[in-house]
């Protein structure tokens, strides 16, 4: 195991059981305890957890990873329903992603679709508006590819742009299809995100755009999120993996939602 697989490991230890110790964790990943300590140290020493005498806590009440950390999480489930989105959007539309992990992937999918591999300024093969920074950077080598990245202020967790400039730049487009990605989605409360600022922008794209699809293992669906992004209603399809219960896609059907499990 490497260095980072280890520190990733690590975090998504930390996010599930809410505290690590030290003697524990060296056990679970077959390493010194003196590793674990040196880990816990560095990752410390950038702000993405708390040391405490005998392990770590999370730092701050609001937690979350860092995109970077956070890709090989339910890696087979979003690769399929990566596959599942990108197969959804034709040739010549005009698209809005927004940040996070699942969306990144739908990303890369696009890019790898033969039927995209061509187009010119005056017809790209997709024109692709997003508010996230590695998402602009991966697809902006694709010459048929016309990318349209917002303003705004940079959160270091999710590589998104939020703030005023960048729904300023987002509330003059219009758009195709708007792939989300939240961390939530319930049948009776909407999709939902941990942070207002990015629920501001994710909603705002889905105002601008003709049809929303969300991307979401199911770990995130038939549960609530802090902020708000939009009504069930608002939501005209649903591209999950069949890890979803089938009563919570019956409820989703029945809001309107169309469901499709990978």
């Amino acid at each position: 195991m490497t260095r980072k697989e280890r520190w990733q490991r690590l975090l998504d230890l930390l996010v599930e059981r809410g505290g690590l110790e030290v003697e524990p964790a060296a056990e679970l990943l077959g390493v010194s305890a003196a590793t674990i300590r040196r880990d816990l140290d560095q990752l410390a020493e950038q702000q993405m957890l708390v040391r405490t005498r005998g392990g770590a806590v999370p730092h701050g009440v609001s937690y979350e990873l860092p995109l970077r950390y956070r890709t090989s999480r339910r890696a087979a489930e979003k690769a399929r329903i990566s596959e599942a989105v990108a197969a959804l959007i034709a040739p010549g539309e005009v698209i809005g992603l927004t940040g996070g992990t699942t969306t990144t992937e739908v990303a890369r999918a696009l890019a790898a679709r033969p039927d995209l591999a061509t187009g010119s300024p005056g017809s790209p093969a997709l024109t692709v508006v997003t508010n996230a920074l590695n998402i602009a950077g991966e697809l902006v080598i694709r010459p048929q590819f016309k990318i349209v990245l917002t303003g705004g202020v940079a959160r270091p967790q999710s590589y998104e742009l939020t703030g005023p400039l960048a729904q300023q730049v987002l509330g003059q487009l219009s758009m195709d299809t708007a792939v989300v990605g939240v961390d939530a989605f319930d049948p009776a409360d909407g999709a939902a995100t941990r942070h207002e600022d990015e629920a501001a922008m994710n909603r705002l794209l889905c105002e601008r755009a003709r049809r929303v699809v969300i991307a979401a293992d199911s770990s995130k669906l038939g549960v609530r999120a802090f902020a708000r992004i939009c009504a069930t209603d608002a939501v005209d399809v649903l591209v999950t993996d069949t890890g979803l219960p089938e009563a919570v896609a019956d409820a989703f059907t029945k809001a309107g939602v169309e469901v499709r499990r990978v």
